[in-house]
């Protein structure tokens, strides 16, 4: 049984940790790498984030990145935030992350976290934050004259992002175990 002072230690490091990781996700968002189409690294921020903390605390700590550019501080890409952010055309892929944390936790409860069921889980929470941003994204234009198809909208918002996306999940995953294993923290 734990004593009061080991589980106040627990939870401050738990919070801490819960921080620093919405903090990386924010500054992984700000930065935007200049290929054909730009893209940020905010999905490894998120990938390396569940990994780290786990299921649950990745979780709640992309909620939190999430709440916090709704509230307006500047944490998505560019220096934004705020509520028009994330009911915008591409908001949806933002709120696509927690979607992507709910996958790879549930994934992590009931295969664990050996290396193939990181990577399932991670490819599977791609897909879900895909599917969202994009169904997201035909609905935001769907009343428009500027209204797309599916195939329109896959060709711009994800077609692009597959491959810089999949060396993110690489990326995540070496530093990712190499990170928790130095850190020892579950």
């Amino acid at each position: 049984m734990q004593t009061n002072q080991a589980i106040h230690k627990t939870k401050t490091l738990d919070l801490s940790y819960m921080a620093v990781c919405a903090a990386l996700i924010a500054i992984c968002s700000w930065i935007s790498i200049p290929t054909t189409v730009p893209f940020t690294l905010q999905t490894f921020a998120v990938f390396l984030t569940v990994i780290l903390l786990g299921g649950r605390r990745g979780t709640i700590t992309v909620l939190v990145y999430i709440l916090l550019g709704a509230v307006g501080i500047p944490v998505f890409a560019q220096f934004t935030g705020g509520v028009g952010i994330l009911l915008g055309s591409t908001g949806g892929y933002i709120v696509g992350f927690l979607f992507t944390a709910l996958v790879m936790w549930a994934i992590e409860k009931f295969l664990g976290r050996k290396t193939w069921a990181l990577i399932l889980a991670m490819l599977l929470g791609l897909i879900a934050c895909y599917t969202f941003g994009t169904v997201w994204y035909m609905i935001f234009y769907a009343g428009t004259p500027d209204a797309v198809g599916l195939l329109t909208a896959l060709s711009w918002c994800v077609f692009p992002f597959i491959l810089p996306d999949l060396i993110k999940i690489g990326l995540a995953l070496v530093l990712g175990t190499q990170l928790r294993r130095a850190i020892r923290y579950d």
